[in-house]
């Protein structure tokens, strides 16, 4: 799986990783949890890492931790959550009981979701990062017309990952965000991939174009992730499924890269359906 740096540390991760909103907010038993493990083994095997959460998601931490706690491989993962709250001590109470829930001594990345009181809670996360408690400071949003404060936040603090909307269906972030975040030296991280289905649910009943087999796309899944992919300032993807059948498709990735202009012909043949 291809690899991008994190600017602000120069560490590389791999590009496709995995959401849970929705997904993972199930109940703890046997039954539900073991496709949420298939789904979890098959990104690892295609050499994702990237396990993204959130206080928000219902039960989707407590997931995270009862599926990783005790394996292997389990410090291969790269763990992110947010804190979703106003006030600095419901913040730190909120990141505590996330660490516990995901059975964390560290996190890989805190994000503060939405921007919810993010004065408050940029202070803690700087003192966390200073104490070694989380490795990265993130700020995430999922609307379009959140794009402009989200660049004015990272273009005045010390952010290492800036969370946002962006797919083939919705191309937004490619107007300023994209650009702005390499500019500053932020990694990217994208939420709704897939357009929330939507996008997808329109497509998914026609045959892809010969020449998109040709360049080793075998479903419209791959299609949406792979135009992401080959947007340079794109760090890591993060779509959410809790289908084996559906991981399979997503993390299928290419033996060998089309170039960036091959995105253009993919975009050309969405905009003419």
């Amino acid at each position: 799986m291809i690899q991008r740096i994190v600017p602000s540390s120069g560490e590389q991760i791999p590009i496709l990783g995995l959401g849970t909103w929705k997904t993972f907010d199930i109940s703890s038993s046997p039954d539900a949890l073991k496709p949420l493990s298939e789904v979890l083994d098959i990104m690892q095997e295609s050499g994702g890492a990237v396990i993204d959460s959130s206080p928000m998601y219902g039960k989707s931490e407590t997931t995270i931790g009862l599926l990783t706690a005790d394996i292997p491989a389990r410090h291969n993962f790269f763990y992110a959550t947010k804190v979703w709250t106003s006030g600095k001590q419901e913040g730190i109470q909120q990141m505590n009981e996330s660490f516990l829930r995901m059975k964390r001594d560290t996190m890989d990345l805190m994000q503060i979701h939405n921007l919810s009181d993010w004065k408050t809670q940029i202070k803690t996360l700087r003192e966390w990062k200073a104490e070694g408690k989380i490795r990265y400071i993130g700020i995430t949003h999922y609307t379009d017309a959140m794009h402009e404060e989200l660049e004015r936040v990272f273009s005045s603090e010390a952010i290492d990952f800036v969370q946002f909307n962006y797919s083939i269906f919705s191309r937004h972030a490619e107007q300023r965000l994209l650009q702005a975040a390499a500019d500053h030296g932020v990694a990217t991280m994208i939420n709704r991939p897939l357009g929330e289905g939507r996008g997808l649910s329109k497509i998914a009943h026609l045959e892809l174009p010969d020449w998109a087999k040709e360049n080793g796309i075998d479903s419209w899944s791959q299609f949406a992730l792979l135009y992401l992919t080959l947007h340079p300032a794109v760090t890591v993807i993060i779509p959410a499924t809790g289908n084996p059948l559906h991981a399979r498709e997503n993390y299928r990735t290419n033996d060998v890269m089309p170039d960036f202009s091959f995105r253009k012909q993919m975009l050309d043949y969405i905009n003419q359906l």
